[in-house]
Protein backbone atom coordinates (compact mmCIF):
# COMPACT_ATOMS: atom_id res chain seq x y z
CA UNK A 1 0.00 0.00 0.00
CA UNK A 2 1.72 3.36 -0.96
CA UNK A 3 2.05 5.98 1.59
CA UNK A 4 -0.67 8.39 1.93
CA UNK A 5 -0.79 12.21 1.52
CA UNK A 6 -1.14 13.21 4.97
CA UNK A 7 1.71 10.28 6.12
CA UNK A 8 3.90 10.81 3.55
CA UNK A 9 3.78 14.78 4.78
CA UNK A 10 4.70 13.57 8.18
CA UNK A 11 7.38 11.48 7.35
CA UNK A 12 9.43 13.88 5.07
CA UNK A 13 9.25 16.50 8.21
CA UNK A 14 11.07 13.60 9.96
CA UNK A 15 13.37 13.38 7.29
CA UNK A 16 14.54 17.19 7.25
CA UNK A 17 15.10 17.08 10.37
CA UNK A 18 17.12 13.87 10.61
CA UNK A 19 19.23 15.33 8.12
CA UNK A 20 19.41 18.78 9.71
CA UNK A 21 20.85 16.76 12.79
CA UNK A 22 22.95 14.62 10.68
CA UNK A 23 24.78 17.59 9.30
CA UNK A 24 25.66 19.14 12.98
CA UNK A 25 29.30 19.16 13.21
CA UNK A 26 29.58 17.07 16.02
CA UNK A 27 28.32 14.06 13.78
CA UNK A 28 31.61 14.36 11.66
CA UNK A 29 33.70 15.01 15.30
CA UNK A 30 32.12 11.32 16.22
CA UNK A 31 32.72 9.30 13.08
CA UNK A 32 36.66 10.68 12.95
CA UNK A 33 36.61 9.69 16.93
CA UNK A 34 35.12 6.32 15.77
CA UNK A 35 37.89 5.84 13.56
CA UNK A 36 40.55 6.37 15.29
CA UNK A 37 39.27 4.07 18.31
CA UNK A 38 38.20 1.50 15.60
CA UNK A 39 42.21 1.90 14.54
CA UNK A 40 42.76 1.34 18.01
CA UNK A 41 44.35 4.52 18.97
CA UNK A 42 42.77 5.65 21.97
CA UNK A 43 40.44 8.57 22.40
CA UNK A 44 38.40 8.34 25.40
CA UNK A 45 36.24 5.63 26.53
CA UNK A 46 33.27 5.51 23.63
CA UNK A 47 29.51 4.98 24.71
CA UNK A 48 27.04 3.41 23.14
CA UNK A 49 23.58 3.26 24.44
CA UNK A 50 20.76 0.51 22.57
CA UNK A 51 17.68 0.90 25.20
CA UNK A 52 15.92 -2.13 22.83
CA UNK A 53 13.50 -3.89 25.19
CA UNK A 54 13.44 -0.18 26.36
CA UNK A 55 12.18 1.76 23.40
CA UNK A 56 8.53 1.09 24.16
CA UNK A 57 8.96 2.95 27.37
CA UNK A 58 11.10 5.95 25.72
CA UNK A 59 9.00 5.94 22.18
CA UNK A 60 5.55 4.31 22.73
CA UNK A 61 3.27 3.57 20.01
CA UNK A 62 0.98 6.71 21.12
CA UNK A 63 3.94 9.05 20.03
CA UNK A 64 3.40 8.00 16.63
CA UNK A 65 1.50 10.13 14.06
CA UNK A 66 1.13 8.49 11.23
CA UNK A 67 -2.32 5.93 10.34
CA UNK A 68 -0.94 3.36 8.51
CA UNK A 69 1.20 0.24 9.62
CA UNK A 70 3.88 0.74 7.10
CA UNK A 71 4.32 4.54 7.30
CA UNK A 72 4.23 4.18 11.35
CA UNK A 73 7.63 2.12 10.84
CA UNK A 74 9.16 4.31 8.84
CA UNK A 75 8.21 7.30 11.30
CA UNK A 76 9.21 5.14 14.09
CA UNK A 77 13.31 4.39 12.29
CA UNK A 78 12.86 8.30 11.84
CA UNK A 79 11.99 9.25 15.48
CA UNK A 80 13.99 6.78 17.04
CA UNK A 81 17.35 9.01 15.46
CA UNK A 82 16.09 12.69 16.73
CA UNK A 83 15.30 10.60 19.78
CA UNK A 84 18.93 9.82 19.94
CA UNK A 85 20.28 13.70 18.98
CA UNK A 86 17.76 14.84 21.71
CA UNK A 87 18.07 12.73 24.58
CA UNK A 88 20.34 9.73 24.27
CA UNK A 89 24.16 12.04 24.32
CA UNK A 90 26.19 8.95 23.53
CA UNK A 91 28.43 8.76 20.58
CA UNK A 92 25.98 7.43 17.88
CA UNK A 93 26.65 8.98 14.70
CA UNK A 94 23.25 9.95 13.19
CA UNK A 95 23.58 9.59 9.11
CA UNK A 96 21.63 11.80 6.23
CA UNK A 97 20.93 8.56 4.67
CA UNK A 98 18.26 5.82 4.22
CA UNK A 99 18.85 2.34 3.63
CA UNK A 100 17.00 0.04 1.54
CA UNK A 101 17.77 -3.80 2.30
CA UNK A 102 17.70 -5.91 -0.63
CA UNK A 103 15.08 -8.60 -0.88
CA UNK A 104 17.18 -11.11 -0.06
CA UNK A 105 16.05 -15.00 0.90
CA UNK A 106 17.03 -17.84 2.92
CA UNK A 107 15.79 -21.31 2.81
CA UNK A 108 17.06 -21.97 6.25
CA UNK A 109 18.40 -25.28 7.46
CA UNK A 110 16.07 -27.93 6.74
CA UNK A 111 14.67 -28.24 10.55
CA UNK A 112 12.94 -25.07 12.03
CA UNK A 113 13.25 -24.54 15.83
CA UNK A 114 10.85 -24.97 17.95
CA UNK A 115 9.71 -23.52 21.69
CA UNK A 116 7.38 -23.60 24.54
CA UNK A 117 6.05 -19.54 24.71
CA UNK A 118 5.59 -18.26 27.90
CA UNK A 119 2.10 -17.37 29.66
CA UNK A 120 3.31 -14.04 30.18
CA UNK A 121 3.59 -11.29 27.46
CA UNK A 122 7.41 -10.77 27.82
CA UNK A 123 7.93 -14.16 29.64
CA UNK A 124 10.96 -16.45 28.41
CA UNK A 125 10.17 -19.23 26.50
CA UNK A 126 11.20 -23.08 26.76
CA UNK A 127 13.41 -24.89 24.22
CA UNK A 128 11.85 -27.53 22.37
CA UNK A 129 14.12 -29.93 20.81
CA UNK A 130 13.45 -31.37 17.13
CA UNK A 131 16.92 -33.11 17.50
CA UNK A 132 16.09 -35.94 19.12
CA UNK A 133 18.99 -38.22 17.70
CA UNK A 134 22.46 -38.77 15.47
CA UNK A 135 19.31 -39.78 12.47
CA UNK A 136 18.15 -36.29 12.83
CA UNK A 137 21.02 -34.83 11.36
CA UNK A 138 19.76 -36.36 7.97
CA UNK A 139 17.19 -33.91 7.97
CA UNK A 140 19.60 -30.68 8.14
CA UNK A 141 20.48 -28.85 4.83
CA UNK A 142 22.75 -26.63 3.51
CA UNK A 143 20.92 -23.22 3.61
CA UNK A 144 19.77 -21.70 -0.52
CA UNK A 145 20.56 -18.00 -1.08
CA UNK A 146 18.47 -15.91 -3.87
CA UNK A 147 17.58 -12.48 -4.86
CA UNK A 148 14.20 -10.97 -5.49
CA UNK A 149 15.46 -8.19 -7.68
CA UNK A 150 12.09 -7.16 -9.14
CA UNK A 151 11.02 -6.26 -5.12
CA UNK A 152 14.58 -4.87 -4.12
CA UNK A 153 13.97 -2.63 -7.60
CA UNK A 154 10.45 -1.68 -6.24
CA UNK A 155 11.57 -0.66 -2.61
CA UNK A 156 14.42 1.74 -3.79
CA UNK A 157 12.04 3.57 -6.13
CA UNK A 158 9.85 4.26 -3.61
CA UNK A 159 12.27 4.95 -0.90
CA UNK A 160 13.79 7.31 -3.49
CA UNK A 161 10.70 9.06 -4.51
CA UNK A 162 9.98 9.53 -0.76
CA UNK A 163 12.79 10.38 0.55
CA UNK A 164 15.51 11.12 -2.46
CA UNK A 165 15.66 15.06 -2.05
CA UNK A 166 16.28 14.78 1.27
CA UNK A 167 18.46 11.60 2.35
CA UNK A 168 21.00 9.75 0.61
CA UNK A 169 18.89 6.63 -0.08
CA UNK A 170 21.44 4.03 -0.42
CA UNK A 171 20.36 0.06 -1.29
CA UNK A 172 22.38 -1.87 0.69
CA UNK A 173 22.78 -6.18 0.76
CA UNK A 174 24.19 -7.77 3.56
CA UNK A 175 26.63 -5.85 5.56
CA UNK A 176 26.05 -7.51 9.00
CA UNK A 177 28.08 -10.87 8.74
CA UNK A 178 27.96 -12.98 12.10
CA UNK A 179 28.78 -16.51 12.83
CA UNK A 180 26.20 -18.23 15.80
CA UNK A 181 26.59 -22.04 15.49
CA UNK A 182 26.29 -23.09 19.16
CA UNK A 183 23.13 -21.09 19.11
CA UNK A 184 21.64 -22.79 16.00
CA UNK A 185 22.31 -26.43 18.06
CA UNK A 186 21.33 -25.50 21.00
CA UNK A 187 17.70 -24.14 19.37
CA UNK A 188 17.41 -27.50 17.83
CA UNK A 189 18.59 -29.61 20.08
CA UNK A 190 18.10 -27.77 23.62
CA UNK A 191 20.39 -26.08 25.81
CA UNK A 192 19.91 -28.84 28.80
CA UNK A 193 20.55 -31.53 25.79
CA UNK A 194 23.69 -29.29 24.42
CA UNK A 195 25.34 -29.12 28.11
CA UNK A 196 25.28 -33.22 28.51
CA UNK A 197 26.07 -33.76 24.52
CA UNK A 198 29.39 -32.19 25.53
CA UNK A 199 30.17 -34.84 27.72
CA UNK A 200 28.39 -37.92 26.61
CA UNK A 201 27.63 -37.02 23.32
CA UNK A 202 30.94 -35.15 21.73
CA UNK A 203 30.51 -36.66 18.33
CA UNK A 204 26.80 -35.70 18.03
CA UNK A 205 28.22 -32.29 18.46
CA UNK A 206 31.39 -31.86 16.77
CA UNK A 207 29.35 -33.38 13.53
CA UNK A 208 26.57 -30.87 13.81
CA UNK A 209 29.24 -28.16 14.65
CA UNK A 210 30.67 -29.08 10.91
CA UNK A 211 27.80 -29.14 9.17
CA UNK A 212 27.23 -25.37 10.62
CA UNK A 213 30.38 -24.10 9.36
CA UNK A 214 30.20 -25.34 6.35
CA UNK A 215 26.43 -24.05 5.65
CA UNK A 216 27.81 -20.98 6.84
CA UNK A 217 30.84 -21.04 4.92
CA UNK A 218 28.52 -21.88 1.55
CA UNK A 219 26.13 -19.02 2.55
CA UNK A 220 28.77 -16.73 2.25
CA UNK A 221 29.93 -18.05 -0.96
CA UNK A 222 26.38 -17.40 -2.07
CA UNK A 223 26.40 -14.10 -1.08
CA UNK A 224 29.91 -13.80 -2.84
CA UNK A 225 28.68 -14.66 -6.46
CA UNK A 226 25.70 -13.31 -6.18
CA UNK A 227 26.70 -9.88 -5.15
CA UNK A 228 24.69 -9.27 -2.32
CA UNK A 229 27.77 -8.56 0.19
CA UNK A 230 28.00 -4.50 1.03
CA UNK A 231 30.86 -2.88 2.76
CA UNK A 232 29.88 -2.23 6.53
CA UNK A 233 32.82 0.24 7.43
CA UNK A 234 30.29 3.10 8.52
CA UNK A 235 27.48 2.88 11.21
CA UNK A 236 27.09 -0.30 10.75
CA UNK A 237 26.35 -2.71 13.80
CA UNK A 238 29.47 -4.91 14.37
CA UNK A 239 29.71 -7.85 16.68
CA UNK A 240 27.70 -6.93 19.95
CA UNK A 241 27.61 -3.44 19.70
CA UNK A 242 30.41 -1.46 18.12
CA UNK A 243 30.26 0.19 14.59
CA UNK A 244 32.54 -0.30 11.76
CA UNK A 245 33.72 2.97 10.59
CA UNK A 246 37.18 2.83 9.71
CA UNK A 247 39.60 3.65 6.87
CA UNK A 248 41.47 0.03 7.12
CA UNK A 249 38.14 -1.40 4.68
CA UNK A 250 37.41 -2.24 2.10
CA UNK A 251 41.17 -4.08 1.36
CA UNK A 252 43.80 -3.64 -1.54
CA UNK A 253 42.67 -4.33 -5.18
CA UNK A 254 39.11 -3.20 -3.65
CA UNK A 255 36.36 -3.44 -6.89
CA UNK A 256 33.34 -1.23 -5.62
CA UNK A 257 31.55 -3.19 -7.82
CA UNK A 258 31.71 -6.58 -5.90
CA UNK A 259 32.43 -6.92 -2.17
CA UNK A 260 34.68 -9.64 -1.05
CA UNK A 261 34.99 -10.51 2.61
CA UNK A 262 37.87 -9.23 3.13
CA UNK A 263 36.45 -5.86 2.71
CA UNK A 264 34.32 -6.57 5.59
CA UNK A 265 33.68 -6.75 9.23
CA UNK A 266 32.25 -10.06 10.63
CA UNK A 267 31.92 -11.41 13.88
CA UNK A 268 30.92 -14.61 16.05
CA UNK A 269 29.58 -15.57 19.49
CA UNK A 270 29.01 -18.69 21.74
CA UNK A 271 26.39 -17.19 24.95
CA UNK A 272 25.85 -20.53 25.62
CA UNK A 273 29.25 -21.95 26.32
CA UNK A 274 29.42 -19.03 28.98
CA UNK A 275 29.83 -21.73 32.15
CA UNK A 276 32.22 -24.10 29.90
CA UNK A 277 35.82 -24.39 30.51
CA UNK A 278 38.28 -22.43 27.94
CA UNK A 279 39.04 -26.00 26.23
CA UNK A 280 35.64 -26.75 25.66
CA UNK A 281 34.49 -23.79 24.12
CA UNK A 282 37.67 -23.95 21.95
CA UNK A 283 36.45 -27.85 21.50
CA UNK A 284 33.31 -26.98 20.63
CA UNK A 285 32.66 -23.62 19.02
CA UNK A 286 35.66 -21.34 18.57
CA UNK A 287 37.50 -23.73 16.46
CA UNK A 288 34.83 -23.56 13.83
CA UNK A 289 34.25 -19.90 14.04
CA UNK A 290 37.75 -19.14 14.12
CA UNK A 291 37.92 -20.76 10.53
CA UNK A 292 34.41 -19.51 9.35
CA UNK A 293 36.24 -15.56 10.56
CA UNK A 294 39.40 -16.27 8.81
CA UNK A 295 38.13 -14.70 5.39
CA UNK A 296 37.42 -11.54 6.37
CA UNK A 297 39.25 -8.21 7.32
CA UNK A 298 38.42 -7.75 10.84
CA UNK A 299 37.09 -9.26 13.25
CA UNK A 300 34.87 -9.41 16.22
CA UNK A 301 33.96 -11.53 18.79
CA UNK A 302 31.73 -12.44 21.79
CA UNK A 303 28.36 -11.34 23.75
CA UNK A 304 27.25 -11.75 26.73
CA UNK A 305 29.40 -15.11 27.29
CA UNK A 306 32.02 -14.14 30.11
CA UNK A 307 35.57 -14.51 28.58
CA UNK A 308 38.06 -13.71 31.09
CA UNK A 309 39.52 -16.84 31.16
CA UNK A 310 39.27 -17.55 27.33
CA UNK A 311 41.10 -14.18 25.94
CA UNK A 312 44.18 -15.86 24.85
CA UNK A 313 42.19 -18.04 22.60
CA UNK A 314 39.97 -15.45 21.10
CA UNK A 315 43.22 -13.73 20.18
CA UNK A 316 43.98 -16.13 18.53
CA UNK A 317 41.15 -15.14 15.80
CA UNK A 318 43.18 -13.86 12.56
CA UNK A 319 42.63 -9.74 12.59
CA UNK A 320 40.35 -9.76 15.86
CA UNK A 321 39.78 -6.13 16.58
CA UNK A 322 36.62 -6.15 18.92
CA UNK A 323 35.99 -8.64 22.00
CA UNK A 324 33.05 -8.12 24.23
CA UNK A 325 33.56 -8.23 27.74
CA UNK A 326 30.28 -8.92 29.30
CA UNK A 327 28.45 -7.76 32.49
CA UNK A 328 29.90 -10.75 34.14
CA UNK A 329 33.16 -11.18 33.07
CA UNK A 330 36.17 -9.54 35.70
CA UNK A 331 36.76 -5.96 34.01
CA UNK A 332 40.32 -5.95 36.18
CA UNK A 333 41.64 -9.39 34.64
CA UNK A 334 40.47 -8.62 31.07
CA UNK A 335 42.18 -5.93 30.84
CA UNK A 336 45.47 -7.06 32.12
CA UNK A 337 45.19 -9.47 29.72
CA UNK A 338 43.90 -7.21 26.60
CA UNK A 339 45.49 -4.27 26.68
CA UNK A 340 45.80 -2.45 23.73
CA UNK A 341 45.55 -5.53 21.29
CA UNK A 342 41.77 -5.51 20.29
CA UNK A 343 38.62 -3.01 21.45
CA UNK A 344 37.94 -3.84 24.95
CA UNK A 345 33.67 -4.10 24.40
CA UNK A 346 32.55 -3.18 27.89
CA UNK A 347 28.88 -4.17 28.80
CA UNK A 348 27.75 -2.32 32.01
CA UNK A 349 25.47 -4.34 33.95
CA UNK A 350 22.10 -2.63 32.51
CA UNK A 351 20.66 -3.82 36.03
CA UNK A 352 21.17 -0.09 37.13
CA UNK A 353 18.18 1.00 35.16
CA UNK A 354 16.40 -0.49 37.66
CA UNK A 355 15.30 -0.64 41.06
CA UNK A 356 16.81 2.49 43.11
CA UNK A 357 18.46 4.28 40.11
CA UNK A 358 21.72 5.12 42.51
CA UNK A 359 24.13 8.04 40.95
CA UNK A 360 27.12 7.68 43.39
CA UNK A 361 27.13 3.66 43.35
CA UNK A 362 26.75 3.65 39.31
CA UNK A 363 29.73 6.30 39.10
CA UNK A 364 31.81 4.33 41.42
CA UNK A 365 30.87 1.24 39.01
CA UNK A 366 31.98 3.30 35.77
CA UNK A 367 34.67 5.19 37.18
CA UNK A 368 36.08 1.73 38.56
CA UNK A 369 36.26 0.49 35.41
CA UNK A 370 37.62 3.23 33.28
CA UNK A 371 40.34 3.23 35.87
CA UNK A 372 41.16 -0.25 35.29
CA UNK A 373 41.21 -0.08 31.74
CA UNK A 374 43.24 2.75 31.73
CA UNK A 375 45.91 0.81 29.31
CA UNK A 376 43.28 -0.14 26.49
CA UNK A 377 41.11 1.05 24.00
CA UNK A 378 38.03 1.30 25.63
CA UNK A 379 34.00 1.66 24.71
CA UNK A 380 31.20 1.17 26.92
CA UNK A 381 28.40 -0.59 25.44
CA UNK A 382 24.93 -0.11 27.70
CA UNK A 383 22.36 -2.85 25.95
CA UNK A 384 19.96 -5.94 26.96
CA UNK A 385 18.11 -2.96 28.60
CA UNK A 386 14.68 -5.17 28.97
CA UNK A 387 13.01 -2.17 31.11
CA UNK A 388 13.77 0.99 32.89
CA UNK A 389 10.29 0.63 34.75
CA UNK A 390 8.68 3.41 32.63
CA UNK A 391 11.92 6.23 33.79
CA UNK A 392 13.05 7.43 30.38
CA UNK A 393 14.95 9.62 32.32
CA UNK A 394 17.29 7.46 33.42
CA UNK A 395 19.04 6.61 30.09
CA UNK A 396 19.81 10.15 29.78
CA UNK A 397 21.17 10.24 32.96
CA UNK A 398 23.39 7.44 32.66
CA UNK A 399 24.72 8.55 29.80
CA UNK A 400 25.55 11.68 31.05
CA UNK A 401 27.26 10.19 34.11
CA UNK A 402 29.20 8.12 31.46
CA UNK A 403 30.25 10.41 29.54
CA UNK A 404 31.49 12.67 32.70
CA UNK A 405 33.58 9.61 33.94
CA UNK A 406 34.78 8.98 30.41
CA UNK A 407 36.16 12.27 29.24
CA UNK A 408 38.10 11.86 32.46
CA UNK A 409 39.55 9.38 31.98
Amino acid sequence: MPVSVADRGILRGLAKQVADVASLPIMAERRAMWKRHNALRRVRPMILVFPEGSWGELLPDKALQCRHEKARRIEWQLRSRLYYHEHLHDDMVIEREWVVGKAIKHTGWGLEPKNIPSTEARGAWKFDPVLRSPDDLKKLTFPQVGHDEKATEAALAEAQELFGDILDVKLKGISHVSFHPMALYTRLRGLNEAMVDMAAEPKLVHDAMAFFEEGYRRTVQQYEALNLLSLNNDGTYHSSGGNGYTDELPAPGFDPSRVRPCDMWASAEAQELALVSPEMHEEFALQYERRLLTPFGLNGYGCCEDLTRKLDLVLAIPRIRRISISPFADVDRCAEQLGAKAIFSWKPHPSHLVGEFDEARLRAYIRHACEATRGCVVEMILKDTHTCEGRPERFTRWTDIAREVAEGC
